[in-house]
């Protein structure tokens, strides 16, 4: 008779996987460790005005809040920047600033390499160093990369898909971030960049984008945005979304704010949160999809304060709040920096990462932009991971294109560093432009890599090319 044998459990086995996920408790840094905030109360953080009236927009405002800590070859380093090379003008919330560098300590060469290594400050306070000297820009680069004024049908509202539009409700924001797309309208102007202006009073804009939504039946889902809603008067702002439901046809509508991470303050005022519960209990009732589209960049900024300000959004009606992240070298650019981000948006906010956004080729942007082919390499990195519909799709916005996921290429030219897509549907431009609009769903559109990430050939072949 044999005996029967007990099963043998399996050797215990650890996989060492490329990336470790550890839940990472939410903490708001001590603003107090910033001499000019020593004596801040919490009541004074909390409070959405305090934060505006108490932004840093120059130089010497920032040295009065640091003090000591920082040395003089960083305020060097920021006016040289500002002078020759900064798209945007300086504006930073204590919400924000307070996330960079929030472990530095007091010592202020230790604290000064800290500011420099921050992800934050690299594209929210540029220096001159940070720059890609010798390629601050790309030959093909402009100032509306995206063409979105050559696709307004209303001064503001740009109509560049078949059934989506932007309507730019204001130029400027709570914070000015350096590689703004829109940096030819948002914002001041600055040394290097003589910003353009909206004409028409807000009443009279707002009159000119629902008329062409009420004349447009084919458009269902609206983008409000600016520079950033946060900044729209609230009474103004909800009259605005109450109209646009008025209309059938619109169906989707989505709130366009950073805000929600720079100044999550101005999201928890009492008069803002009882406005957007009433805009989304309207929505829900006329089957409207209302959400909230924030721009993170970093895990960093992701703090209780922006939790809270996220969750009391749905906690009122608001179907999503979703983040659309903007792909930067030396800010996010790696595995581990993306998924670090995505599981505290997703995790610990109850932010869903929707987006990243390859860098647009603007002015002055080229330290920032990554290749096509790594994008593609780091949407591989990141899948695997995160729930299926928490998985950001990294995209590239194809110059008279439009979003494409980075795979979706036609042809890539990897040494010149010339990637080519096509579309599937027409924008006005293409009606005005090309005599037979058919045309434009043939043709091939090029996206241009940084050339700093060619290899030797490719930089040689762009030199050749000239500026």
């Amino acid at each position: 008779m044999t005996a029967i044998q007990e099963p043998v459990a399996p050797a215990a086995t650890t996989l060492e996987q490329p990336y470790d996920y550890v839940r990472t408790e939410l903490v708001e840094p001590d603003w107090r460790r910033y001499p000019g905030w020593r004596d801040v109360t919490e009541t004074q953080w909390r409070d959405a005005q305090w934060q505006r009236v108490h932004c840093v927009r120059n130089i010497k405002q920032l040295r009065a809040l640091m003090g000591d800590l920082l040395e003089d070859r960083f305020y060097d380093d920021l006016a040289a920047d500002q002078r020759e090379m900064a798209t945007m003008s300086m504006l930073l919330p204590p919400q924000m600033l307070n996330t960079m560098a929030p472990t530095a300590g007091s010592d202020p060469d230790k604290v000064t390499e800290a500011f420099y290594a921050d992800p934050i400050r690299r594209y929210m306070l540029p220096v001159q160093s940070d720059r890609d000297l010798a390629w601050p820009s790309h030959p093909h680069s402009e100032r509306d990369s995206l063409h979105e004024a050559d696709m307004w049908v209303a001064e503001g509202l740009t109509h560049r898909y078949p059934t989506k539009v932007l309507a730019e409700m204001i130029s400027t924001c709570p914070q000015y971030c350096g590689h703004c797309t829109r940096m030819d309208l948002v914002g001041n102007s600055t040394p290097q960049v003589d910003k353009h202006k909206l004409s028409l009073k807000p009443v009279d804009r707002q009159d000119a984008m629902i008329d062409y939504l009420q004349r447009t039946p084919g458009v269902r889902d609206v983008v409000v945005s600016g520079g950033d809603v946060a900044n729209v008067p609230w009474p103004q702002l909800e009259s605005f979304l109450m109209r646009l439901m008025d209309i059938d046809t619109v169906r989707d509508i989505r709130l366009a704010t950073k805000a929600l991470a720079g100044l999550p303050q101005h999201w928890l005022q009492p008069k803002v949160v009882e406005g957007l519960e009433r805009v989304a209990v309207t929505a829900q009732r006329r089957g409207v999809n209302l959400a909230i589209h924030t721009h993170v960049n970093h895990a960093q900024s992701v703090t209780p304060l922006v939790a809270e300000a996220a969750r009391t959004a749905l906690d009122v009606g608001v179907r999503d709040v979703r983040n659309q992240g903007v792909l930067m070298r030396g800010v996010n650019a790696t595995p581990a920096d993306l998924l670090d981000l995505c599981f505290a948006l997703q995790g610990e906010a109850n932010i869903l990462p929707y987006y990243f956004y390859m860098c647009d080729m603007i002015p002055n942007a080229e330290h920032w932009r990554v290749s096509v082919h790594e994008a593609q390499e780091l949407q591989h990195a990141i899948m695997g991971y995160l729930p299926g519909y928490a998985t950001p799709r990294i995209v590239c916005d194809v110059p008279y294109v439009g979003k494409r996921w980075v795979h979706q290429l036609a042809e890539y030219d990897r040494v010149n560093g010339i990637s080519y897509w096509t579309k599937n549907y027409l924008t006005s431009v293409d009606r005005e432009n090309i005599l037979d609009p058919a045309d434009a769903l043939q043709q091939r559109y090029p996206y241009y890599d940084p050339i700093s990430t060619l290899p030797e050939a490719g930089q040689q072949w762009w030199a050749e090319q000239g500026r």
